[in-house]
């Protein structure tokens, strides 16, 4: 998991799962014997279903004047794939896929489009998309489109690349 806040953790399902956790040190979870996590820190490296994984990061992107943040970890899989959470911190290295966050309340659409070229992934699909309706997610995925030009393809969710 990324970070502590709700849309990003379902402590019921992820225990019903049995499968391991890895979580920022940090964060702040509710206490479940169900639940065993294994706590890393940017820059640690572990395994996850046979998936290499570096975590980098730190903080959770600034949401409003004031409002605390918490630990946010991204995590770059097998050096190819890189999902930030809940920030817009560069991983440190090429990253072949990027998953880019697409809405969210501490982002505006012009940081997530210079954050997409700063990593420079030969391919980007979007994600945090779920609080947009059909609309909002067509003009996102337009200015994506637009934007980021043949790297930016939306998938559906179940789709696969």
């Amino acid at each position: 998991m990324t970070h502590e806040h709700s849309d990003h953790l379902d402590v019921l399902r992820l225990a019903g799962l049995g499968v391991p956790v890895f979580a920022p040190d940090g964060a702040d979870l509710p206490a479940s014997p169900a639940l065993p996590v294994t706590r890393v820190r940017a820059g640690e490296r572990f395994t996850a279903a046979r998936f290499a994984v570096t975590a980098v990061g730190g903080r959770h992107a600034a949401i409003h004047d004031g409002q605390p943040d918490c630990a946010n970890l991204g995590y770059v899989v097998n050096d190819e794939l890189y999902h930030p959470g809940d920030s817009l911190h560069l991983p440190g290295r090429p990253v072949r896929t990027l998953l880019l966050p697409a809405q969210a309340f501490w982002l505006k659409l012009t940081e997530a489009v210079g954050f997409a070229r700063a990593v420079g992934a030969r391919r980007v699909h979007p994600i945090h998309d779920a609080q947009l309706n059909d609309r909002g997610l067509a003009s996102v995925d337009g200015w994506f489109g637009e934007t980021l030009g043949e790297s930016y393809r939306y998938l559906a969710p179940g789709e696969t690349a």
